[in-house]
């Protein structure tokens, strides 16, 4: 259920119109890293872990609704960025300045360089933001990204608010205005914040690396191919202990022997690492059946509903 509060997460102000600012921060309302994409794709992703995983479920809520909040936020200054263009548009008097791009071509290509924006963004947003980016491209279900298992859902999440930090960042070297700025500074911290619930909701889910279910093969997992010709660049990325839980990188600085060496990786054996193939197995055996416990657990093949009103769950959480 939503209930919307008509006041503000954070009092969105501006010092004065200008609307080529606001055709810019259309990227953080429609645009691939905005705050309508973060907004669906938490909200997405929460479904799937309602039985499986209540307390991720109710995170992914948690954040998915800020970021309808934030959507809000930037909505709202938009608008305000476009005072005054609604009215002009149903001005019909002579003097009214949009009225100059009705008496000839060169006088409407003036109208739309002065205000930095494009014709569709004048014509059909009338004063508001639309669901688009910056360049009048409609936001697109594309952009969510929910794969059903928190490894991999957490690490996307992650990226995305990493992306959306940057924008913030980046659009505030745009614009002049300091209240503006201070709503900028809102929502590129809660960008930060959500990072760090993400991380942090990573670590929770054991074992998370490597992705999903299926462990990364022995004979190829630990293996470094220089790919590049001249001086051999080295760095944790291929070199010492890497992500996992035991071994070390294996650096092959001449992929091409490497290759015919071994009739195309047929006859590698398990690098950098004693974990074996049967070791895999094993392991994808073992966690293919306590993921699947997991799921299966929480479900009862009997008639369902998602609110627990008349259960004794009623106003719990795992």
């Amino acid at each position: 259920m939503f209930h919307h509060v008509k006041e503000l997460q954070f009092n969105a102000r501006v010092s004065g119109p200008d609307p080529r600012f606001a055709r810019m921060l259309l990227d953080q309302f429609g645009g691939p890293n905005g705050e309508l994409k973060a907004a669906m794709q938490y909200f997405v992703q929460a479904f799937s872990c309602r039985r499986p995983f209540p307390r991720l479920y109710d995170m992914l809520m948690d954040v998915a609704t800020e970021e309808f909040s934030h959507l809000e936020i930037v909505g709202a200054t938009i608008t305000m960025l476009l005072e005054g263009v609604n009215g002009e548009l149903k001005n019909a008097a002579e003097k009214s300045d949009l009225m100059r791009m009705m008496k000839g071509k060169s006088e409407r290509e003036a109208m739309i360089n002065e205000i930095g924006t494009t014709p569709a963004f004048l014509i059909e947003s009338a004063g508001g933001p639309t669901v688009s980016d910056s360049n009048g491209y409609p936001w697109n279900g594309m952009y969510v990204n929910a794969n059903g298992d928190p490894t991999v859902d957490l690490r996307s999440n992650i990226a995305a608010e990493s992306r959306a930090k940057i924008v913030y960042e980046y659009l505030t070297q745009f614009t002049d205005d300091p209240l503006v700025k201070d709503s900028l500074d809102f929502l590129m911290t809660r960008e930060v914040t959500h990072f760090q619930v993400f991380s942090a909701a990573l670590a929770e889910v054991t074992p998370n690396f490597p992705p999903g279910v299926l462990q990364a093969n022995p004979r190829y997992s630990h293996v470094y191919f220089n790919m590049s010709n001249g001086h051999d660049v080295r760095g944790p990325w291929n070199q010492g202990q890497g992500p996992w839980t035991e071994g070390e990188w294996v650096y092959v600085s001449d992929p091409v022997t490497q290759v015919r060496s071994t009739r195309g990786q047929l006859d590698q054996k398990p690098a950098g690492t004693s974990f074996t193939e049967n070791d895999v197995e094993k392991l994808n055996k073992q966690l293919s059946q306590q993921k699947s416990s997991e799921i299966k657990s929480q479900s009862s093949g009997k008639e369902q509903q998602w609110s627990p009103y008349d259960t004794e769950l009623a106003g719990s959480k795992r």
